[in-house]
């Protein structure tokens, strides 16, 4: 009788637990269905990480190393940029504020801001990154030795005006040939990081 008891339970659990996998398994493929793909690209406006890990091959630019404030009062030159992680245009000119830290970061300080960082304020001191960001992304902010703002421009601001900048800055001679900067695929970038 016992044994009789114990196979209509166990017929009993085996059946429920059959219905509740087909339920389960019913809400994982409702669910595998209506997930979207994740897609990380340069022409949209959607979040895709730190721009400068994914765009530039490049994370060593955020956080900055110093403030604004320690920088100027420090005497060095400056190159502040503003950007937001999910603007096309500031992924396409991630690569453009990796470059400048390639040629300039050694003797300048290479600040990349998040407009997104910047706290809202009535005003700003003139030693804050909000004093000088003017509304649009990507930005340039070019200060001197003395912290003069020396260049000043919104939008994909080619490499050589930033470049004329601080070799006038450091008294360097002027560039003879312009070579343009051209964005290399993405494997290039995947490539050259292995190495």
């Amino acid at each position: 009788m016992n044994t009789t008891k114990f196979l209509f339970l166990h017929k009993q659990i085996t059946g429920w637990q059959r219905w509740l996998s087909k339920c389960l398994l019913l809400l994982a493929s409702l669910f595998i269905i209506s997930m979207q793909p994740a897609f990380a690209g340069l022409n949209n406006d959607l979040y895709d990480g730190n721009i400068f890990v994914v765009y530039a091959g490049n994370g060593s630019l955020v956080p900055p190393r110093q403030t604004l404030a320690q920088a100027l009062a420090e005497h060095k030159p400056i190159f502040l940029a503003f950007y937001l992680d999910d603007s096309s245009d500031s992924k396409r000119y991630a690569i453009s504020i990796s470059r400048v830290q390639e040629f300039y970061g050694r003797v300048a300080e290479i600040m990349p801001i998040s407009v997104d960082a910047i706290p809202l304020k009535q005003t700003y001191d003139p030693t804050e990154a909000g004093y000088y960001y003017s509304g649009a992304v990507p930005q340039v902010v070019v200060f001197n030795k003395s912290g003069e703002v020396v260049l000043n421009k919104k939008g994909q601001v080619p490499f050589e005006e930033i470049d004329d900048e601080f070799r006038k800055i450091f008294d360097l001679v002027p560039r003879t040939e312009t070579a343009q900067l051209k964005r290399r695929a993405f494997n290039e970038f995947s490539s050259e990081l292995a190495k």
